[in-house]
């Protein structure tokens, strides 16, 4: 207890260090099911599922999923209407950390079949599959 109170700096200093490096892996899409991405194409191949980027339109002209859908986040309310309700939807942003927001609004939407892909196009463009520019 002596060394604890003696060092108080230190161990404050290793607790929040701590709790920065577990941060990431708490806020990822908690209570969202993710997907990797042999699942996701999966889905796409086998049950027509659609990639809906939610990156801005910018990011999107700079590479994307081939024959993914934009949709931004800020306009899922506004265009979500523009989506099929009978394929499994498969959500992808830069790194993971955004499509949870997005799978809750398009599943306040009425869609059920709503996944992330887990880590987005870091993953996809990880494992070296393609993208385009189109």
């Amino acid at each position: 207890m002596s060394f604890i109170l003696d060092n108080i700096f230190i161990v404050l200093i290793a607790l929040i260090s701590g709790a920065m490096l577990a941060w990431p892996a708490l806020n990822r899409t908690r209570g969202v099911k993710g997907v990797d991405i042999a699942e996701a194409t999966r889905l796409v191949n086998r049950e027509h599922g659609v990639f809906v980027d939610i990156r801005n339109a910018d990011e999107f002209a700079k590479g994307h999923i081939p024959q993914a859908r934009n949709l931004p986040l800020e306009q899922i309310d506004a265009r979500a209407q523009s989506l099929p309700k009978n394929k499994p939807l498969i959500v992808v942003c830069a790194d993971g950390r955004v499509s949870g927001r997005a799978v809750a609004q398009l599943e306040a939407k009425g869609f059920t079949q709503v996944v992330a892909l887990r880590e987005g196009l870091k993953a996809w463009t990880a494992a070296s599959l393609p993208l385009s520019s189109r």
